[in-house]
């Protein structure tokens, strides 16, 4: 009976400390520092990425935001303006609105008197500038959004490499929790890539649909622009 007794016992200590060792929680920063210096370069190397991918979206978010302020007014004004030949203050207006629409009426302003050919290549021109100086380091965050899960990869890599040379060096004896963390930390690095790099692509998608809506205000300004130089004064 006491036997019986100890032995259920000692069944249930073994099945709690087992149980124990199941629910251990793992912790990300565990599996980082114990990933060995190329985990721990690659964990920031992506981290640097992200922080610099996060700037270039809000910086970026802010600097259209500013950009694409509309004003209903406006092309009526400069219409006044320019029917009544007060060309200095069609300019003025232009110069105080200071959006990137604006700056390419200024630019068809000042050259009314020339080839209408010559006006709409001007704005053509500035229009491009526009748009450059809106996709400024739009690029970095494609860039990003394609290497940051190659650079996770190579993490993997370099982590299944480390634990296969920890087998190759075992001399039969194999350290499952040894492998298990390599293993850990090595698909760590594949998480953290892909991480960075949804974020880098959600956020040049969006970059680059808030921009494109831009270019199009650009566009039709610029159209009624040429098509009141077109009208009969």
């Amino acid at each position: 009976m006491l036997s019986t007794l100890l032995q259920e016992t000692a069944q249930d200590a073994t099945a709690l400390a087992e149980g124990e060792s199941v629910e251990k929680t793992l912790s990300i920063i565990e599996l980082i520092t114990t990933g060995g210096t190329a985990g721990i370069v690659i964990i920031s190397l992506l981290f640097v990425l992200l922080v610099v991918a996060l700037y270039i979206y809000f910086e970026r978010i802010l600097a259209i935001k500013e950009a694409s302020k509309k004003d209903a007014n406006f092309m009526n004004q400069i219409k006044d303006y320019v029917s009544n030949g007060k060309i200095d203050s069609a300019q003025n207006l232009c110069a105080q609105k200071n959006t990137p629409v604006s700056r390419l009426i200024s630019k068809g302003i000042s050259r009314i008197g020339k080839p209408l050919e010559d006006i709409n290549t001007a704005i053509e021109n500035a229009g491009r500038l526009e748009i450059y100086s809106l996709e400024k380091n739009v690029s970095v965050l494609a860039t990003i959004s394609g290497a940051a899960p190659m650079i996770g990869f190579l993490g993997t890599v370099i982590g299944m490499i480390l634990s296969i040379f920890e087998i190759a060096n075992a001399g039969g004896s194999i350290d499952i929790k040894t492998l298990a963390d390599g293993l850990y930390t090595a698909m760590t690095t594949t998480v953290g890539g892909l991480i960075v790099g949804i974020v880098a692509y959600i956020a040049y998608n969006h970059l680059v649909v808030k921009t494109d809506k831009v270019v199009y205000q650009m566009e039709a300004h610029s159209l009624e622009f040429l098509d009141l130089l077109n009208e009969p004064m």
